[in-house]
């Protein structure tokens, strides 16, 4: 096993560290979790700001991770965000820091966000229509959303990425109008496929809608041409959209996620830190390495990077959903971390 780096026994190096900074979140999303929401994890079990900081510090400094996205369930409701962001920004060398966030409560703390560091946002939209919206995520709060996006354009957290799901006779027939909204405001918009995490274990995949539909109901109105530019480890294939640009005078652009199909596990770049401070090597693991019991047991800083070295070297060729065997993990989306 190597010494340096989050090198797995297939040689991808993870770069990118994705914190969950709490299993909470303020909406209900019906891919996600029941309307009665979850048992949320104990405070006790929560990393606290320092020994957050903590392992960003260690990734950063002793394990080369070059970028840093905080996630949830909903990292907005975390008291200490904005000091979590600060202290990553102060780190040398400098991660590049983003945030995935529901977008509620954003307008309010985008322009903190970013003084304190934050480079860009990924919020998540899966509908422009007010009463789907409700039915989806069990609130009354898309006004709440769209002005969030809005905070976060204003305050410099560019590019803004929308994340959308489209589901079968849910929501499937606004991929046209997501991405004209998107291209209008001047985001930038990943559709991505719904993927088996949901705390139900409701997922279907005859009944996801995949890649290859959302490609075909955009070329109905929209001309897109492949991306140049090239993709590395980044999750998303990309396409030009003709005849349109983006908010920085680029050519525009739109993604799609396509996690189940179109697996991209053979240039993943990503290890997860769940927010009660376990390591998993794929979102889609089943097993975790635990540092919290470690931090608080006394380990020092190597002691902590060698945990997290043997916990990524043993990360699987894939994540196997296509495999007769495979089992969903016990943890749903907002307990992992996106």
């Amino acid at each position: 096993m190597t010494t340096a780096g989050l090198a797995d026994q297939y040689g991808r190096v993870a770069t990118d560290l994705r914190v969950s900074l709490t299993d909470r979140c303020n909406l209900r999303c019906t891919y996600c979790m029941p309307a009665e929401g979850l048992a949320w994890l104990p405070n006790s079990l929560v990393l606290t700001d320092d020994e957050v900081i903590r392992l960003v510090r260690v990734a950063v400094e002793r394990l080369g991770v070059d970028e840093v996205r905080f996630t949830g369930g909903e990292p907005l409701i975390r008291p200490g965000l904005t000091k979590i962001v600060t202290a990553a920004a102060e780190l040398s060398p400098r991660p590049r820091l983003s945030l995935t966030t529901n977008g509620i409560g954003l307008d309010k703390l985008a322009r903190p966000l970013r003084d304190a560091g934050l480079d860009r946002v990924n919020v998540s939209l899966d509908t422009l229509d007010a009463e789907r919206f409700d039915r989806l995520t069990h609130r009354r709060r898309l006004p709440d959303v769209l002005a969030g996006l809005a905070a976060a354009q204003a305050a410099g957290l560019a590019p803004v990425k929308i994340n959308s799901v489209l589901m079968r006779d849910i929501n499937e027939d606004e991929a046209p109008a997501l991405l004209r909204f998107a291209l209008a405001e001047g985001y930038q918009l990943r559709f991505i496929e719904q993927m088996p995490l949901d705390a139900q274990h409701a997922w279907d995949r005859i009944r996801m809608v995949t890649a290859k539909e959302i490609l075909s109901t955009l070329e109905a109105e929209f001309t897109l041409l492949p991306d140049p530019a090239e993709r590395g480890g980044a999750p998303a294939e990309t396409w030009l959209v003709d005849g349109f640009t983006g908010s920085d005078g680029r050519p525009a652009k739109v993604g799609v996620i396509g996690s189940v199909t179109r697996p991209f596990c053979g240039d993943c770049d990503r290890t997860r830190l769940t927010a009660d401070g376990q390591v998993r090597n794929c979102l889609f693991a089943r097993e975790e390495s635990d540092l919290r019991g470690a931090l608080r047991g006394g380990a020092d800083d190597e002691e902590i990077a060698r945990r997290w070295r043997t916990a990524m070297w043993a990360k699987r060729a894939g994540h196997g959903i296509d495999d007769p065997t495979f089992l969903q993990p016990a943890r749903p989306m907002s307990a992992i971390g996106g």
